[in-house]
């Protein structure tokens, strides 16, 4: 399922990588596996002089996710931290958008991407099946191309609402615009690590 990242791709420094509410109370049995590609993708765009941002998600008292779905987790400071191998990347982030709802277009999430002129938005994160996926969904209705990290997402639902979320997306937004974590290094990095 997962797509080929295209040559003509553009520089990583007109792209951002917008690493979605990988946070402790997103943390499970389901969605540990994939620190490492997250950490390793935030290191290696780093080191190439490109954006981070860095996304938390605040489960507001009243919110449709408690007076709908009834889900009321998400509400403590403890559970609203980033995930303890994300917490030393905080400090140099391009940005933190902290947001009540899935997408990372708040308004202020949408001014951020707006005024920095990205075009392509590298997305990693937890869960794949919520605010990764509307992320991305809403990034490709803006007008910016999405490109989901297939290995350095996952669902704290598990593995089948992950599935689930990369199938909708590859019929909504392209197969080509899921890849994996060794697409993206590869072309950050260039040959052999060089820059690029």
């Amino acid at each position: 399922m997962t797509g080929i990242w295209k040559a003509d791709w553009v520089e990583p420094r007109s792209a951002a990588l917008l690493v979605v509410d990988v946070q402790q109370g997103f943390v499970n049995r389901h969605s540990r596996g994939v620190l490492p590609a997250i950490v390793q993708l935030i290191e290696s765009w780093r080191a190439a002089g490109a954006p981070v941002v860095l996304t938390r998600f605040h489960n507001k008292q009243g919110s449709p996710y408690e007076t709908i779905t009834g889900w009321t987790r998400l509400r403590s400071p403890e559970e609203q931290a980033l995930a303890t191998e994300l917490a030393p990347f905080a400090a140099d982030a391009t940005a933190i958008i902290d947001k009540d709802q899935a997408s990372v277009f708040t308004p202020e999430g949408a001014q951020l991407i707006r005024a920095a002129g990205w075009t392509d938005l590298v997305l990693c994160g937890i869960d794949t099946d919520a605010c990764v996926y509307d992320s991305a969904r809403d990034a490709y209705h803006y007008g910016y191309r999405p490109w989901i990290v297939t290995d350095a997402c996952a669902s704290t639902g598990g593995a089948q609402y992950h599935d689930a979320a990369l199938l909708m997306a590859a019929r909504n937004i392209s197969p080509n615009h899921l890849v994996t974590s060794e697409s993206v290094l590869s072309r950050i990095t260039g040959p052999k690590g060089a820059s690029a």
